[in-house]
């Protein structure tokens, strides 16, 4: 009922439920009488000379259950949601019942990470038990932005890169802090800034050589000056802001993919990217857990080729 604004939809379909309820009974009524049409208790139609439509009345038994079905579901529909915005008079909701559900599992694996709570991220680390449970917290939890093997993808940061690729998560305080809250990275589009479109690809093949990548060197060089609109962020020397969230242009780390096409779509178009937070899904002590874990994957499968 959330897509109808007006309350009489409430009452249009509670009505049209109760009604229906109802004639359901009517309709039992009245085909409960037997109406004898012919001598022969049938209706008269006649059939192939001898086929005979009977009119013998319904079973007691399917009676019976339909008039259970019908009591039934006035039961259901006083104690429960269904006749519109009414809540019933359990006051039952889906919602109720998974936060309880959830509170109920975080109460029984209290004690499982009671004695998580107060060890860092180094000595989380180093117990099998711990990273058995930031392993499945992550495969639940992560891994369908992150990849199983936590690599990512385009888009998708890869985990497993050294702490000094990470923008954001190169300690264990910081991923804890981007899983509690989440983030929202956001480049704006440049390219008016810079001029002309050929400016733009000299830009980008500045970029490219900031970090050794093949690119056109006379664009290169045409595009150093011009980069100085992207040093605001991204500093002179390319290397980026991890206070702001500007990423580092000389490493060979390309998150949206890498070559001059790549580089000058996101000069022009701009990009935001959001991490969801996750302090309503996990308790803190499984994000505690959790952020030991994929600070144990720094560095574990080297330097992806993105």
């Amino acid at each position: 009922m959330s897509d109808f604004t007006s309350p009489g939809w409430s009452f249009y379909v509670g009505g049209v439920t109760i009604l229906g309820l109802i004639l359901c009974l009517v309709l039992l009524a009245i085909a409960s009488k037997r109406q004898v049409m012919a001598s022969d208790n049938s209706t008269g139609h006649v059939w192939d000379e001898d086929l005979r439509e009977l009119n013998n009345p319904l079973p007691r038994w399917w009676m019976g259950l339909f008039v259970i079905t019908v009591a039934f579901a006035a039961i259901y529909l006083t104690l429960y949601p269904g006749l519109g915005t009414r809540k019933g008079t359990l006051d039952w909701t889906s919602h109720g019942q998974y936060t309880a559900e959830v509170e109920r599992a975080r109460a029984q694996m209290a004690p499982v990470y009671a004695k998580y709570v107060s060890m860092p991220a180094q000595e989380l680390i180093k117990d099998p038990a711990a990273m058995a449970i930031g392993e499945r917290l992550f495969a639940n939890t992560c891994a369908g932005c992150h990849g199983s093997d936590a690599r990512g993808s385009k888009g998708f940061p890869n985990l497993t890169e050294p702490a000094a690729s990470r923008l954001a998560t190169d300690t264990p305080e910081s991923i804890e802090a981007t899983i509690t809250n989440g983030r929202t990275g956001m480049m704006p589009p440049m390219a008016a800034a810079l001029g002309s479109p050929q400016d733009v690809k000299n830009v980008a093949n500045y970029v490219l050589s900031l970090s050794g990548s093949p690119h056109n060197n006379v664009a290169a060089e045409l595009g150093k000056a011009k980069f100085g609109v992207c040093a605001a962020c991204h500093g002179a020397d390319g290397k980026g802001n991890k206070t702001i969230g500007a990423p580092n242009l000389t490493d060979n780390y390309w998150l949206w993919g890498w070559g001059e096409d790549a580089i000058v779509y996101q000069i022009t178009n701009g990009r935001t990217n959001v991490m969801p937070a996750h302090k309503d899904r996990l308790s803190p002590e499984q994000i505690h857990v959790l952020a030991a874990y994929v600070y144990s994957l720094e560095g574990k499968a080297g330097t992806a080729a993105q």
